[in-house]
This record gives structure tokens, C-alpha cells and sequence, in this order.
């Protein structure tokens, strides 16, 4: 949950007047959720952000889903997605859809080139930097991002993302809002104290980000597709904002992991809730300390969630021997029980300590495949748990 956050020039007294040093009034926009219900901030502008010259349509870069049928558990190796060799990639138009269902859209970039100042006004976005680095350009300001880094976009800023050099991104579009899990927070929105991470581990923009230029276009995502506009003025000419609504950074490595005497299920690990999905991370950690126990997974079936796995970081050890690696994903859906890789039990018993990162998506309705997924697909991964192909 963002905190209260004041950056920039902003009047005493909010909704009174503000003007510029040649006394002209700044114009505010009140970014808000749930109509005028919850979280929003107020931001002041050197011109209306109303002001709009031309909109046309764009043609939408997702493409088609296709059903996971027949029922499997799947493997993908995003390792073996290629930066286009023809020309620039941008962390926008670039992204290729992994996955989908109604709630979320999973995309994965592999981005060289600046985007597109971007909106996406059907949701909000959470972007996980896999490898590289960039400057995420907002509204609000900019924030420096790396490796490990989760990123949450509120729906409607405008963005920009600015890599340097290839900068790999894991990126989940949202139909609602996506935040902290309800429990880890008090009733007036601080983080508690069984929380595994907490405000002092969030970032925000820290100064304002002033841009000039006229007739600047802006692609945005809305319910019905894309559109770009193009505004009289740039939009990021903010002098001042405050509230609680605004991007914000979290690195996995500031994640503290929740351990016990035996094998802790996936709910301890959780990272963001959002519209039917959460996040989890899986972080280095010492594990399970009963004499007895077993700290590799049991076998489990989420009756009504799909499971996605994006392996970031050291060694799993549930799927060791299985052709899981570095920038995998493994889709284990509803309606198949899953578990370690045969002989993982055995071989965890003893260890105190896994070399582990990994981002888990959990879906309560069923993820379908999109055109990225089934062209980076390991088709042997379905039978790693028998050693026998089909109909053998």
C-alpha cells in the first residue's frame, strides 16, 4: 500500500488556486480509483491535460489466445526468446503474450529502445525486471529500475520506459488494481509487522519530471482496444503532486521470507493480490528445521488455480532434472496434481538452505497460451515426471 507521498510544488490548500511565476493557473487532475472512494493523488499541471488534438486507432500487437487443450503441464523457455535482429525492440509494442484469461494478460520484452509514452487505462500493470536496467519516465516523476525490481503502474499513468542497454521484463496487465495483500496491512493501510515486506522497501518518484514538446502522441490501452492520441502538450509537465496513488518499486531481494519447522505452503510467499490472480516470490532462504521434514514441495492440485512459475534466479530444487532454468515458466493448470521432480524428495532431506528466486503467478480462472508462449514451448516437459513420452 503506498503511503502518503508529497513531491514537487503543491498550494497549502488543495482544490484553491496555484499559479505559475507568469500567474497563470496550474491546472489539477485528480488521479483516483473507485470512482471518488479510495486511494488518489493530486497532480498540478502546466497546461490542461484535457487537451487533446487527434485520436485514431491503433491495431493491438496481443493477438489470439489459445485454450490449454488437451489438458498438460507445461515448460517455456523465455531463455530462448531472441532481441529481433532487424530492428529495436521497446518494452510496449514489443511485448509478446505469454499467457491470458479475463482477469490478466502475462507479456514478456526483451526491450533495446525507448517506448512510446503509454497508458493503459484498462488496468493496473506489474512489471518484473528479469535482467538489465531502465528509467521508467511517468507523470509522477522517474524511477530507476534493475534486475529484481517489481514495478507497479496504476491505471492511467502515463509511462515511458527507457532501457539501457537489453533489459528483459516479465509484465502482468491487470483488469483492476493490483497491491499488497489486504492482511498484510492495518485498517488505516500501514504494512504490520508479520508483513515480509514493508514501506521503507517501497520507491516512489522522487522529484518532478518536466518535459516541453506540443502535438505529442500517447498510445493508450482502453476496454475496446488501442488508441493514440495526441496531446497539444507533452503530459509530463507535472510541477507538484501529492496522495497515495502513484508507481511504485520493490525489489525481490527486500522480500524477507516466512519459513517454519516443515514445508510452508505458497500463501506465506505472497507478494501482490490482484482482479482473481496473485503474486508470489520464492526467495533464497533457510529451509524447514523439524528432524523429520521433507523441504522440497508435496505433491499438490490447486482445484481452482492455475500455477505459473518464472524460475529468475539460482536453482529450483523441486524441478531440478526436469530442463527448468534461469528465465523458464512453468504452467501447472487446475485439473492436474503437481509436485517435485522424481527423487527430489529424497535428495532434499537435510538441506537447510535453497539458492532459489522464482515469480509465481496463481490464476483462479484457467490461463490460455498466447503466440510468445507457444513459440518458446519445451514439449517434453509434460511427461519429466514418468520418463515416458505419450502412448509409450
Amino acid at each position: 500500500m503506498p503511503y502518503y507521498r508529497r513531491v514537487g510544488e503543491i498550494p497549502r490548500k488543495r482544490h484553491t488556486q496555484f499559479r505559475s511565476p507568469d500567474g497563470t493557473l496550474y491546472a489539477e487532475e485528480l488521479m483516483g480509483v473507485e470512482g471518488f472512494s479510495s486511494d488518489s493523488a493530486l497532480l498540478y499541471h502546466r497546461y490542461l491535460p484535457t487537451a487533446i488534438v487527434n485520436a485514431e486507432v491503433v491495431e493491438d500487437h496481443r493477438g489470439t489466445l489459445t485454450p490449454n487443450h488437451p489438458l498438460l503441464p507445461r515448460a517455456f523457455r523465455t531463455q530462448d526468446m531472441k532481441s529481433e535482429q532487424q530492428h529495436e525492440v521497446d518494452a510496449v509494442t514489443g511485448r509478446r503474450t505469454l499467457f491470458g484469461n479475463n482477469d490478466l494478460t502475462i507479456g514478456f520484452a526483451i526491450a533495446t529502445a525507448p517506448s512510446p509514452l503509454y497508458r493503459n487505462a484498462a488496468g493496473d500493470e506489474l512489471l518484473y525486471v528479469q535482467t538489465g536496467s531502465a528509467t521508467l519516465e511517468t507523470t509522477y516523476g522517474a524511477l530507476e529500475v534493475a534486475d529484481g525490481d517489481y514495478v507497479v503502474l496504476p491505471t492511467s499513468t502515463t509511462y515511458r520506459v527507457l532501457p539501457h542497454g537489453e533489459t528483459r521484463l516479465f509484465v502482468i496487465e491487470a483488469t483492476g488494481h493490483i497491491g499488497p495483500p489486504k492482511r498484510y496491512l492495518s485498517t488505516k493501510g500501514q504494512f504490520l509487522e508479520h508483513a515480509p515486506y514493508c514501506e521503507r522497501d517501497q520507491r516512489g518518484p522522487d522529484g518532478p519530471l518536466l518535459a516541453d514538446g506540443t502535438d505529442v502522441p500517447v498510445l493508450v490501452r482502453h476496454r475496446a482496444g488501442l488508441t493514440r492520441f495526441t496531446y497539444a502538450n507533452h503530459p509530463f509537465d507535472v510541477v507538484g503532486w501529492d496522495g497515495c496513488l502513484y508507481p511504485w518499486a520493490f525489489n525481490i531481494r527486500d522480500f524477507e521470507p516466512i519459513t517454519g519447522r516443515v514445508h510452508q505452503p505458497p500463501p506465506v510467499h505472497q507478494t501482490f493480490e490482484g482482479p482473481n490472480f496473485v503474486v508470489c516470490s520464492f526467495c533464497p532462504r533457510k529451509v524447514d528445521y523439524h528432524p523429520e521434514s521433507i523441504p522440497v514441495p508435496y505433491n499438490h492440485a490447486n482445484v481452482d488455480s492455475d500455477e505459473l512459475m518464472f524460475y529468475v534466479g539460482g536453482n529450483y530444487e523441486a524441478r531440478k532434472g526436469s530442463g527448468i532454468g534461469i528465465g523458464s515458466l512453468s504452467l501447472h493448470p487446475s485439473g492436474f496434481t503437481h509436485g517435485p521432480q522424481p527423487g527430489a524428495a529424497e535428495a532434499s532431506i537435510g538441506v537447510d538452505y535453497f539458492d532459489e528466486t522464482a515469480v509465481m503467478v496463481d490464476t483462479f480462472r484457467p490461463l490460455e497460451l498466447g503466440e510468445g508462449a507457444v513459440n518458446c514451448e519445451d514439449p517434453g516437459y509434460a511427461w519429466t515426471w514418468s520418463g515416458r513420452g505419450p502412448g509409450s
